[in-house]
Parts: structure tokens; C-alpha cells; sequence
């Protein structure tokens, strides 16, 4: 009797990579910041319309946000996160917080210093400098939906970064690095010690932050003597308690003439150049030194109040 042998082919389909990272609200919104991102600097370049040191810090912010919010993708595309270095609960909210303030302060920084140059009339280069302010104002905004969507809800359970007090700690450095800017060029804080003590206040809390930062995406929380929420609490504090100091000094230092300083705008900053005087630079400073108070003052109320996030 014949035997019929019957043969199975088993077809094996290959997954290359997890295609549904970028159909997830997240995964598209992070496909149109590198679309946006992309058109920005491509604009720019396309017709060489930056120049100087903002044209540069412009240049740079499109760019690093294009090209890490690529490697994000892929990493997550390949299903790579448990073998990269860094907390991945933590890493992308940060990057993108930083990605909010680099292209928001692009955004502003990059008309106000290249549209005046057209101001005789429309041409090609003007509408080119106005399509890239654009671009760039929607790169900032798919960021700022991605930080409100990624960032942690009441209860949930998640990276210290995605808390408010850790995207305040973004904000706490990227303003510091501000001040650093403007303290610097030209030097005004050598000649006294009350202002060489400002600077030492924001270098300690500028330096405490990033630490902040890093042990939370490199999830080396556990390093620490003491514990992680204590040490928050403690460090908040005591930086609250420092820039205090430094913003009643400050201004007293600069503006109030007794101690030396120049209480009005002095008749040189009166050009016409789009570059803030090196008092307009004095005045900027008391401002972020102000501001930054009153967010670790933010950050203090809401680390006291931290107690059921897992870091």
C-alpha cells in the first residue's frame, strides 16, 4: 500500500524592528520633530541665513535636537533601551525638556537677529528666514506636547525626571547656563566679593542640579550616603537659601549707586544694535536670578510633597 507523506512548509517571518513605536501618539509626535527640525535647519541652510555667535547657538539647537531625537527613535524602533546605559524612564522627557528650551530660545533669538537685516523690503531670503521662525516655533511646540503627555501623572509610578521637581531641575540649568552667558561676556563680577559670592551661588547650584540630573538618568540614585528624597530636600533648600542671597546682592551691587553701581540705562546702550549692552546684560541677570529663585522655591514645595514616586 502506497504511503502519501505529506510536507509542512512552516513560512518565519522576520520582525525587524517594532514598527509600532512610531504609530503611538509619542512615536508621531517625535517623527514631526524631526520632520520640523529637519525643514528649520534645511531653510537656513539652504540660503547660508545665520551668522555670529546666535546664528551658531541657533544652528547647534536644531541640529542636537534633530539628531538625538533620531537616535531616541531607533533605540526604540530596535527594542535597544534595556541595553543602553541610561535610565530610558528617564532619559527622553529629559532630552526633550532641554529640547523645549533650546528651540524656544532658537525661536526667538533667531528673528529678532537676522529678520531686521531685510528690513528695505521683501525678498527671497526674508521669506526664508520667516518659514525657518516657523518651523522652528513647531518644533518647540511638538516638544512641549511630548514633555505634557510623557511626563508623570498623579500616582503613577515613574522616573524621578518625568516629576515636576525634575523637569524643573532642566529648567533650573538651562537658566544658570543663561546667566553663566551674559556674567561672562563681558566679566562683570571680578572686582567685588559680594559679586564673586553670585557667581559662586550659581556655579554650587548650577553643578548640585546637574549631579541631580545625572544620577537620576545613569540611575546611580543609589550611590548617594543618605537617601535620594532626603538629599533633594536638603540640596532645594539650601539652594533656595544661596540664591536668596544672590538676588538681593546683585542688583544692590550693580544698580544702587552707593555701592558702586549704575541705576540707569547709561547713554551708550542707546545704538541701534540688536546686541544687549553690557548693562542691559547686568539687568538680565537680576532678572533670571529672580526667576530662578522662585522656580527652586516651585521645586521645594513639590520635592516636600514627592514621597510616592519611585526613582
Amino acid at each position: 500500500m502506497p504511503v502519501h507523506r505529506t510536507t509542512t512548509t512552516t513560512t518565519t517571518t522576520t520582525v525587524v524592528g517594532n514598527t509600532r513605536v512610531l504609530t503611538t501618539p509619542v512615536g508621531i509626535l517625535r517623527l514631526l520633530e524631526v520632520l520640523f527640525a529637519c525643514v528649520t535647519f534645511s531653510l537656513v541652510v539652504h540660503k547660508r541665513a545665520w551668522y555670529g555667535h546666535p546664528g551658531d547657538w541657533c544652528m547647534f539647537s536644531w541640529c542636537f535636537c534633530f539628531a538625538v531625537t533620531i537616535i531616541i527613535l531607533i533605540v526604540e524602533f530596535a527594542g535597544l533601551q534595556n541595553r543602553m546605559p541610561v535610565s530610558w524612564k528617564n532619559f527622553p522627557i529629559t532630552f526633550a525638556m532641554y529640547a523645549v528650551l533650546m528651540c524656544l530660545s532658537s525661536s526667538v533669538i533667531y528673528p529678532v537677529y537676522h529678520l531686521p537685516e531685510d528690513r528695505g523690503g521683501r525678498n527671497e531670503t526674508r521669506d526664508y528666514i520667516i518659514a525657518a521662525t516657523v518651523f522652528s516655533c513647531l518644533t518647540t511646540l511638538a516638544y512641549i506636547i511630548e514633555v505634557s503627555m510623557t511626563r508623570a501623572k498623579p500616582g503613577e509610578i515613574t522616573g524621578y525626571m518625568a516629576t515636576v521637581p525634575g523637569l524643573l531641575k532642566v529648567v533650573e540649568t538651562f537658566i544658570a547656563c543663561i546667566i553663566f552667558v551674559f556674567i561672562s561676556d563681558p566679566i562683570s563680577y571680578d572686582y567685588n566679593d559680594a559679586l564673586k559670592w553670585c557667581l559662586a551661588v550659581y556655579c554650587i547650584c548650577f553643578i548640585l542640579s546637574v549631579v541631580v540630573i545625572i544620577l537620576c538618568v545613569g540611575e546611580c540614585t543609589g550611590w548617594l550616603p543618605i537617601a535620594f528624597n532626603k538629599f533633594l530636600s536638603a540640596y532645594t533648600l539650601l539652594a533656595v537659601l544661596l540664591y536668596a542671597t544672590a538676588t538681593v546682592i546683585w542688583p544692590l551691587y550693580k544698580f544702587d549707586r552707593d555701592h558702586g553701581g549704575v541705576p540707569k540705562r547709561p547713554n551708550s546702550c542707546r545704538s541701534s544694535s540688536l546686541a544687549p549692552c553690557p548693562w542691559d546684560k547686568l539687568v538680565a541677570i537680576a532678572v533670571l536670578t529672580a526667576l530662578n529663585l522662585l522656580i527652586y522655591l516651585i521645586d521645594l514645595v513639590y520635592s516636600a510633597r514627592l514621597i510616592f514616586i519611585k526613582v
